[in-house]
């Protein structure tokens, strides 16, 4: 329990840790007040450009990465059963995710755990990290709408707890899941009403705006 814990702490503590943060601290421009008011890499990159796109994924990508191998470096010192390191990985993931989402620096309103949960995917196993991104990649572009190649991570964190086995990582995993539905509640009450952004369209707009 007391691992669970410290882990739950220490791993919110690393996702309250915001690549827009950085990105604010380098340009001056707060991006929870511009744009569409989120503190993600795709904001970054409408309202900033692709570099500070990158930097702010690169940073949210790997405290999802760093978080999880710091666990399995730990537990495998400790010697910890194959089973517990499982439930403090998808613990550690947890954490990293809701602290991007919900970080006290941000009065609780921070972003919607896109590339957190990529970072957090990758670092658990790979395939499945890469598998999740592919997924995102071709169902955001296919569906010409970013938030169901999103909701594809979250499904493929899912998969993955079950194939790995126990209750409590399928548990965590379903619970994630259904806090990235409500993160994009809006989104979806916008894809009903025909009103959401498409991504071709964003992009066309991008491309003028720069010309």
């Amino acid at each position: 329990m007391l691992w669970v814990l410290a882990t739950i702490v220490c791993g919110y503590l690393v996702g309250c840790l915001h690549g827009s943060t950085v990105a604010r601290w380098i340009s001056g421009v707060n991006l929870k007040e511009t744009g569409v008011k989120n503190a993600g890499a795709s904001n970054a990159m409408i309202v900033l450009g692709k570099r500070y796109g990158a930097l702010v994924a690169l940073i949210d990508i790997g405290k999802g990465v760093f978080a999880v191998i710091a666990v399995r470096l730990l537990a495998g010192h400790f010697g910890m059963p194959g089973e517990s390191t499982t439930l403090l990985l998808f613990v550690v993931g947890a954490a990293v995710i809701f602290g991007h989402n919900f970080p006290f620096h941000m009065k609780f309103n921070g972003g919607k755990g896109t590339a957190t949960v990529i970072g957090v995917l990758l670092a658990i196993d790979w395939r499945f990290g890469l598998a999740g991104f592919i997924l995102f990649i071709l169902v955001a572009i296919l569906s010409d709408i970013l938030v169901f190649g999103v909701i594809m991570l979250y499904i493929t964190l899912l998969v993955m707890a079950v194939w790995l086995d126990g209750y409590w990582p399928i548990v965590i995993a379903t619970l994630l899941f259904l806090m990235a539905i409500w993160k994009h509640i809006e989104n979806f009450k916008r894809i009903r009403k025909g009103t959401e952004p498409r991504i071709r369209t964003s992009f066309k707009k991008k491309q003028k705006h720069s010309e």
